[in-house]
């Protein structure tokens, strides 16, 4: 098989598996896939794309020829279910009203989505700032940083993502983003993400370390200077890695004592996809700086923030963004009517009922499958390694390409990260019964990808002798 199954991000559309998938369509879905392909400028991971999304609703969304995937992924922006009627009467309501606000002139809904925003962390970060996406929102944290630190560095993690544009994918950590660029943003340092730190690094007694890795980071910032700024994931969300209390509570204080703004990205994970409002909340501090977006917007308009502390509202005579999407008054509307429901239909408890329901089924699974390495996760964000040997822990990138076309054949759509780990995203809303269908999907798939794999090295084999 071809590509990099060490591709950070997501699963390629470059490999043997997907022009198997592509050739496998019907004559109707390929030639609007061909229309797609012929004007999109082309890029690893979305284009040429696998399927066309035709409509959507609830957890699922439907393709031209009526087949139904239950969505496992959305991008992360499907927390509350697709074309949820409470959401979108909301929107049609205010697209009747205001549907633009000019720049120099404010409205209601941005403003109440700011004041709900801050309530939302006690007023701790009572200051907000508004982007179309999320990776405009990372611009606008890097920029304050400097401002407010007058220094330049950041300390990153490598595979983390950020966003792409070129500020982001500098602080970013993924050379597929990177490829071919030149030189990138001045002052960003990356550090090995903790998962690649725990295997360079190991304890002797086979326990994760976190409190090292955060020691590491310390002396990165030590020996590196003029570092302003650490701007991490709170939870990685495409490989999922977890960190423990003590680790987030250690580098609060590294950040505190060396002057250095923690900038923390909760823009595919908060909103209840942990089980809490945000994912920090788990660890008992709080960032300088939270960047928001995905499912800020609900699923239909573009929409992410920025909140800080109070202290840090001094750059009034600098246009950190300036967008002219900025107080939107559409997306505010879809962000309070979101935050409405979450509340209303106590989503967050929801959450955590059915993410140990998803817990314990994957444990199930775990113990049934010897190809299943580590399971790592919280409320409805999961990640699920698959390896050749548990023992040592090969990822085997080909087992989790083949589960993946398989889940996508039965129904299922979700995400491959790092090469070798199925990442699992559910809607927020999803029933137990619906969860267990697509469980039951996913061990289908685990059952004839393993197959396929002894048979595919049968065969090679086979040739070779």
């Amino acid at each position: 098989m071809k590509g990099n199954y060490l591709h950070a991000e997501g699963d390629l559309n470059i490999t043997d598996l997907r022009q198997q998938w592509n050739r496998a369509l019907d004559p109707q879905t390929r030639e609007v896939l061909d229309r797609d392909a012929s004007h999109f400028v082309h890029q690893a991971l979305s284009t040429p794309c696998l399927d066309v999304a035709a409509s959507s609703s609830g957890i699922r969304f439907t393709n031209l020829q009526g087949k139904t995937y239950i969505d496992f992924h959305g991008n992360s922006v499907h927390q509350l279910g697709y074309r949820n009627s409470y959401i979108i009467d909301r929107v049609k309501n205010q697209l009747d009203v205001l549907a633009f606000s000019p720049r120099r002139f404010t409205n209601l809904p941005a403003i109440e989505l700011a004041e709900r925003l801050a309530a939302l962390t006690e007023n701790k970060l009572s200051r907000v700032l508004f982007a179309p996406g999320g990776t405009s929102a990372v611009s606008m944290a890097l920029k304050l940083a400097r401002i407010v630190t007058g220094k330049f560095k950041t300390v990153s993690m490598y595979d983390a993502f950020h966003g792409a544009s070129i500020d982001s994918i500098s602080v970013g950590g993924e050379y597929a983003f990177q490829q071919g660029l030149g030189p990138l943003l001045t002052g960003s340092v990356h550090v090995p993400p903790v998962d690649q730190y725990r295997s360079m690094w190991p304890r002797t007694d086979g326990q994760p370390d976190d409190l090292g890795y955060a020691d590491y980071i310390e002396y990165v910032i030590e020996k590196e200077g003029n570092v302003g700024a650490l701007l991490a994931e709170t939870i990685r969300s495409t490989t999922v890695h977890v960190p423990s209390k003590a680790y987030w509570q250690r580098i609060r204080q590294i950040c505190d004592k060396h002057g250095v703004l923690l900038i923390l990205d909760e823009i595919p994970i908060a909103f209840g996809r942990t089980g809490a409002m945000f994912a920090f909340e788990h660890y008992g501090i709080v960032p300088d700086i939270l960047v928001l977006g995905k499912g800020l917007g609900a699923g239909i308009i573009p929409m992410a923030a920025m909140l800080c502390k109070g202290s840090l509202n001094v750059a009034g005579d600098v246009s950190l963004g300036h967008f002219t999407h900025e107080k939107n008054p559409l997306g505010a509307t879809a962000a309070l009517a979101a935050l409405d429901y979450i509340a209303e239909r106590e989503v967050i408890n929801h959450v955590q009922l059915v993410g140990q329901h998803l817990h314990n089924r994957l444990l199930g699974l775990q113990e049934r499958c010897p190809a299943i390495g580590d399971i790592r996760g919280i409320g409805l964000l999961w990640g699920v390694e698959l390896v050749s040997d548990r023992q040592t822990k090969t990822p085997d990138p080909a087992l989790a390409e083949r589960v993946l076309y398989r889940c996508l054949e039965q129904g299922l759509s979700l995400k491959v990260s790092g090469g070798n780990v199925l990442s699992l995203y559910p809607p927020l809303i999803i029933t137990v019964h619906e969860l267990e269908t697509a469980l039951s999907i996913l061990e289908e798939s685990l059952a004839y990808g393993i197959a396929e794999n002894h048979r595919y090295h049968r065969v090679n084999n086979h040739h070779t002798t």
